[in-house]
């Protein structure tokens, strides 16, 4: 039985990979902001002790045993340059700390669990395509947080490969989900789309396909991979 514990995954992309993780068979311990379920934690990862207590009670819920670790909670919130300093630095700082600084305690504390163990493991980051190509005058934050995700993210692969602890990244471009749907609405709406070839948005069913085969099935030379899945609005 493959234990997995998943960030963010009351909604959205998170949903759909829960759903698609346990059809496989795996034993999944969701998180949200709250305990939305019997078979969710909930934490705040804007608190810095959050990621410890929610790596403890899922390790917990686990019997003592995380194969897998997705870091898919995201936070996307516009902070436009003409807020006051304080308030512009706070909203840095939010952003920051959900997307990378927490996703980077937990992959943490996964790659100390399986070194102890001595039983390999993998993580699979949920970046985006704002990493790589940037994203609206709004977010710096998101861009950087994502672009700082997938920097961790090769360097997790190339320290650990040799303990068989393997790193893979997914950067999705728009998806279907209401976090993207707020930024197509401020952003112009059905406009936005001329920027996609493929004329949609992806599902999040597809990105939570990609995540299985990242958690599941994906070699071990994979590892370090970054996967793109953005309708061909950013190739490279």
């Amino acid at each position: 039985m493959t234990n997995i514990l998943l960030t963010g995954s009351s909604r959205g992309i998170g949903a759909a990979a829960r759903s698609a993780l346990e059809a496989r068979g795996c034993t999944v311990i969701g998180h949200g902001s709250k305990a939305h379920d019997p078979h969710t934690i909930g934490a705040d990862l804007t608190d810095p002790q959050a990621p410890q207590l929610l790596w403890e009670e899922a390790l917990e819920r686990a019997g003592g045993k995380i194969d897998v670790l997705i870091n898919n909670a995201g936070f996307f919130d516009p902070n436009p340059l003409d807020r006051s300093d304080i308030e512009w630095l706070d909203g840095w700082e939010e952003t920051i700390r959900i997307n990378l600084t927490a996703a980077a305690q937990l992959s943490r504390y996964a790659v100390r669990h399986w070194q102890d163990s001595n039983a390999g493991g993998r993580i699979v980051h949920v970046a985006s395509r704002a990493g790589h190509r940037g994203d609206s005058p709004a977010h710096w934050h998101y861009a950087a947080a994502k672009g700082g995700m997938l920097a961790m993210h090769k360097t997790i692969a190339r320290a650990y490969a040799s303990e068989n602890i393997l790193s893979y990244a997914i950067t999705p471009g728009f998806t279907d989900t209401a976090m993207a749907g707020d930024y197509l609405e401020s952003r112009g709406g059905p406009g936005l789309l001329a920027d996609i070839p493929l004329g949609r948005v992806a599902e999040p069913e597809e990105m939570a396909a990609i995540i299985a085969f990242c958690a599941l099935d994906a070699p071990p030379s994979m590892t370090g991979a970054t996967i793109d899945a953005n309708g061909a609005s950013y190739v490279r």
